[in-house]
């Protein structure tokens, strides 16, 4: 048989994505206001209803998956006789990677027979998200699971993510900006810009002065650091509940950059946590971050 192509519920993508292209996922933990909940695309707690209690001051923590999780949510594939590619989230901002190899080695030693790889996506939200969208691209194509994995090695550290945040105070309790910057950019109403490195770290590179510079300044990076294909390629837009910004960013790619082909989704919960309402991102191929 083929191979199932899965990732986790921090690669943002929305639910249609996942049924049209029979992608898993597994879903990660964020406890907020006294309760827990596993990322499940709105079914539990919606993400405006998750955005609004932040808004309110509501303070949100997330858990990575272990080992047991990625065992019960895997296991049933292999025992259907579907090899797995699994995506995972950033090893760098999450345990999650490192329980899902563990819980694949387990796997290997019931399943002898049935392959299991887990690749470092080192992406977050839908640059992660981008990243099975390539996959199963491949996997179209007749890629093996092994040549779409050595793809996906190969070319995940093309996968830009640009992005800027509203709230700077989210990043402040996340260790990404010290107190003082906090308090004297929201005074000055600076957004910055930041992206993902190399090794799969949030970076800050730059800072807007007010919303719509920091949207301008996002299209300058896709412009800074696309490949010559950009028009043509498939081009993801993330947002954390500012729905008519992510449009704005989309209408001014396709009017200044050519892009033809923009998908758009929610940022979820547990990405959400650590950025905060406002939070807007570009992701795309490029010849490097």
């Amino acid at each position: 048989m083929g191979y199932q192509i899965t990732t986790d519920s921090t690669s943002d993508l929305p639910k249609q994505f996942y049924i049209e292209r029979g992608i898993k996922f597994i879903g990660l933990i964020f406890q907020i206001d006294g309760k827990e909940y596993r990322e499940d695309l709105n079914l539990t707690l919606t993400t405006k209803e998750f955005y609004d209690m932040l808004r309110k001051g509501k303070h949100s923590t997330t858990t990575q998956i272990n080992t047991y999780d990625f065992i019960e949510f895997a296991e049933p594939i292999l025992a259907s006789g579907e090899d797995i590619l699994h995506i995972a989230f950033s090893s760098s901002l999450s345990g999650t990677y490192e329980s899902c190899k563990r819980g694949a080695e387990e796997l290997k030693d019931k399943y002898p027979e049935r392959k299991i790889i887990v690749v470092d996506s080192l992406c977050a939200s839908l640059g992660e998200g981008l990243l099975a969208y390539y996959a199963d691209e491949n996997r179209k194509k007749g890629m093996s699971i092994e040549e779409n994995a050595e793809w996906l090695e190969n070319h995940k550290l093309n996968i830009c993510h640009w992005f800027t945040v509203d709230d700077l105070n989210h990043l402040y309790r996340g260790g990404r900006l010290s107190k003082t910057s906090a308090i004297f950019g929201t005074l000055l109403g600076i957004k910055p810009v930041l992206h993902m490195d190399d090794s799969g770290r949030l970076k800050p590179v730059e800072k807007a002065r007010g919303r719509a510079a920091s949207i301008d300044a996002l299209v300058k990076k896709v412009v800074e650091t696309a490949n010559e294909d950009i028009k043509s390629q498939q081009v993801f837009i993330s947002h954390a509940d500012c729905m008519d910004d992510a449009k704005k960013l989309a209408d001014k790619l396709r009017r200044e950059v050519g892009i033809q082909n923009i998908l758009i989704s929610g940022i979820g919960a547990v990405i959400g946590s650590h950025s905060g309402p406002g939070t807007l991102a570009v992701f795309f191929m490029g010849k490097k971050r």
